[in-house]
């Protein structure tokens, strides 16, 4: 039976390596649709979790974990098993360097991992977020360190994350997914996959506009989050409310998206992804004013934050030095419990190094 019939029939095993806030719902949707997961994590604690039927995600609750282990789900550090599977999707981590720079490093030793057990007719599919360019430039000549060859003996796809943890209206199961194949039999066997638990899929000409269309989509809430911060601090010495500015625009029925100000980015993807497509632009002698200026404006906004609570204070006769401070909200974005980039441990930080009291 080939891969094409196995997932027709639903006798398809998938394998997800990574098994955070991009793995774990992807867990759920296959599991929960009759469709068997192997799930992979280096974490051995976050192993033993899921096989106890425990979850460390806030918006996935034990329930949904006992469903899947009843389902045949089966969580492991032991990447052998992907010997077992017959698709296999990438989840892991694509943070920034020291410098900037994008760090493929677990993208490159999951793709070393997958080649040291990747067999004839299975399917690969990366769905970090990350540069255009990475899963044929990158991933496909490590996997096909095996001997087998991309679009002839194996299939390989790119099709990004979009999941939005905490948002109960857009989950896993109702966002459209973008898929670019390496060939066109390699598009169209992940959208087979995805579409037979339900997923909708939007096919793409290649993985670089699959690569690219994910950055867009992240790039352009960021250059906007930044434009109404930068609109903010005028219109602050102004004596213009610019929550009332923006609730007057969002009337127009066409032509607005409306955009918040806040104390700064946070999560995995707005504050790091538009920096990716910065790095490679770089190799075709580009600068991206716009997404390295956004990224400026939004770095800088912790310190506006402590800029308007000095004056706040001032004008109850205190300083920093001393005060009591009390933040609200440690995650990114309310209802999750993800602290990754978020502004508030900048915001700390700058209050304990002006002396306030922790």
């Amino acid at each position: 039976m080939n891969l094409l019939e196995k997932i027709n029939s639903n006798k398809a095993i998938v394998g997800i390596i990574g098994l955070g806030y991009v793995g774990l719902p992807l867990v759920r949707e296959f599991s929960l649709n009759g469709i068997r997961v192997i799930g992979f994590n280096i974490d051995e604690e976050k192993v033993r979790l899921l096989d106890k039927g425990k979850s460390y995600i806030r918006h996935i609750p034990d329930k949904i974990i006992g469903k899947c282990l009843k389902k045949g789900f089966k969580a492991t550090s032991d990447f052998s098993n992907l010997k077992n599977t017959d698709a296999i999707i990438i989840c892991v981590p694509t943070p920034l360097g020291e410098h900037r720079e994008p760090d493929l490093s677990y993208i490159i030793d999951t793709a070393k991992g997958v080649s040291k057990y990747l067999k004839a007719d299975q399917l690969v599919i990366l769905k970090s977020t990350t540069y255009p360019g990475t899963t044929e430039e990158v991933v496909l000549p490590i996997l096909e360190e095996s001997g087998l060859k991309a679009g002839k003996n194996f299939s390989l796809s790119y099709s990004p994350e979009r999941e939005d943890p905490g948002n109960k209206e857009f989950t896993s199961s109702n966002i459209p997914l973008i898929v670019g194949g390496y060939t066109e039999k390699c598009r169209e066997l992940t959208c087979k996959l995805y579409n037979k638990i339900g997923i909708k899929t939007f096919p793409v000409y290649s993985t670089k506009v699959a690569e690219s269309a994910k950055l867009l989509e992240n790039i352009y809430r960021a250059v906007n989050i930044a434009l109404v911060n930068e609109l903010k601090i005028l219109l602050d010495k102004m004596g213009i409310d610019v929550f009332e500015v923006i609730d007057a625009a969002k009337t127009k029925p066409f032509g607005f998206q409306a955009f918040y100000p806040g104390p700064g980015l946070g999560g995995h993807c707005i504050p790091i992804d538009p920096f990716y497509l910065t790095w490679k632009a770089r190799e075709y002698e580009y600068s991206t004013r716009f997404i390295e200026l956004a990224g400026e404006i939004n770095a800088s906004m912790p310190e506006y934050v402590i800029k308007k609570t000095m004056e706040a204070l001032g004008e109850s006769g205190k300083a920093i030095k001393g005060s009591r401070i009390l933040i609200l909200g440690m995650a990114y974005k309310k209802n999750v419990d993800d602290m990754r980039e978020s502004p508030a441990l900048k915001l700390m930080e700058l209050l304990m190094e002006g002396g306030g009291d922790h």
